[in-house]
């Protein structure tokens, strides 16, 4: 392949599927809507300050409320979570509201929905955003964490849930 010549996005797609990735369930909440989506593209920025970074989708008109917020929380997924992964990513029918009413939640120092039982949940304050070709980069301090109890974590590869 020369320099000129571009990744086919559909290769690129089937690479990606052989990255393992920690399951993760990006929340917030804005004038009495919530909004979660099921993502793997999240990452650890720094310790001094804790921050993170998740990267959602710029085509959906329903992450705009991110945007709007001004703040969300990273809820890591457990192993036993596979189906409210599931729920969050879109594969089913499920409404918004109802993706909510399938598990615990409370909420910390921004207001964003903490997943009760995860097995960790960073609640973040935002503090930049990039947009990136197809994606916004959405950089987080961390203000405050919550501890689930411990378990195996929820992973996706190769087009499956696995646990770890």
């Amino acid at each position: 392949m020369t320099q000129e010549q571009q990744v086919d996005p559909v290769a690129y797609r089937n690479g990606m599927a052989r990255y393992a990735g920690h399951v993760q369930v990006v929340t917030t909440e804005h004038e009495g809507i919530r909004r979660g989506v099921t993502v793997t593209a999240a990452c650890s920025v720094s310790d001094d300050p804790p921050s993170l970074l998740v990267c959602l989708n710029r085509s959906n008109p329903n992450n705009e409320i991110f945007l709007k917020s001004g703040c969300f929380a990273l809820n890591s997924l457990a192993a036993g979570h596979q189906s409210l992964a599931g729920d969050f990513a879109g594969f089913g029918e499920v409404t918004g509201a109802e993706r909510f009413s399938r598990a615990a939640w409370t909420s910390l120092s921004t207001g964003a929905p903490v997943l009760s039982d995860a097995l960790v949940s960073f609640d973040c304050r935002i503090t930049d955003i990039k947009p990136v070709s197809t994606h916004f980069v959405v950089f987080g301090e961390v203000v405050g964490l919550h501890f689930g109890p411990q378990s195996e974590a929820l992973i996706y590869l190769d087009r499956t849930f696995r646990a770890l």
